[in-house]
């Protein structure tokens, strides 16, 4: 059997192609694939569970139909993190906690989001905190759709901002953390996502070889990563 693993999609009504293509990996599983994790930032930006979705609502109903076949699991990202557990139930997926350890095929996984491993990026960690609150988002889901909305798209916009002034450094993970994880739950790998910089880094960490794998965005390239008994790769498509 196979498990797929996605993040960083950020499905938007104005990126269609990306919806498209995720719709049709959907409609084409191979027969033995048996889970599909996502691991946060599947959608641009999420409001609240009456969040219209607009352009979204084939997506969640084939992911709907596929959980009949096979597990769909999600885990929140920092655009995605105000989906709710009843949403989760209510569209066939099971909702993880960030992080949670999985073993498959006599290896024991990590799986993230990635954003907590990026701890030199101070100012995003202080944001995380708050947003990630029960207090925080308990105010906001008192405010009105489409104020909800207007600050999603103002967070956004920041976000972008942000980043383009901020060193590549600091949005990638810190490798003192990256090994702190690691140690801390005994694990051989970490597959996570985040930081849009795909790859497989080999690790040797007190004489045991680990993992990181870390998976691509969906923008320009889609990427999918594949685990097996006997096999793990990563098969990328252009979405132009």
């Amino acid at each position: 059997m196979t498990s797929l693993f996605i993040s960083d999609l950020h499905l938007d009504k104005e990126r269609p192609q990306v919806i498209k293509f995720f719709n049709n990996l959907l409609d084409n599983l191979d027969a033995d694939i048996d889970s599909l994790y996502i691991l946060g930032d599947f959608v641009e930006f999420w409001v609240g569970d009456d969040d219209p979705a607009y352009g979204l609502e084939d997506v969640f109903k084939n992911i709907k139909s596929i959980s009949r076949k096979i597990d769909v699991y999600f885990m929140h990202g920092n655009r995605d993190f105000m989906i709710s557990k009843s949403f989760c139930i209510n569209s066939g997926m099971k909702l993880l906690d960030d992080p949670t350890i999985i073993n498959l095929y006599d290896k024991k996984i990590l799986l993230m989001h990635g954003d907590t491993l990026c701890t030199d990026d101070f100012k995003y960690q202080e944001f995380r905190t708050m947003v990630r609150s029960k207090s925080w988002q308990n105010e906001i889901l008192k405010k009105s759709l489409s104020d909800r909305i207007s600050i999603a798209k103002m967070f956004r916009a920041k976000s972008l901002q942000e980043t383009d002034a901020k060193n590549e450094i600091i949005m990638d993970v810190n490798e003192e953390e990256v090994i702190r994880i690691i140690k801390k739950y005994h694990v051989d790998m970490i597959i996570h996502g985040h930081t849009h910089r795909p790859n497989i880094h080999q690790l040797t960490i007190d004489g045991k070889k680990c993992k990181r794998i870390v998976l691509g965005d969906w923008y320009d390239k889609s990427f999918v990563l594949k685990i097996s008994e006997n096999k793990t790769t990563i098969d990328k498509a252009n979405l132009s």
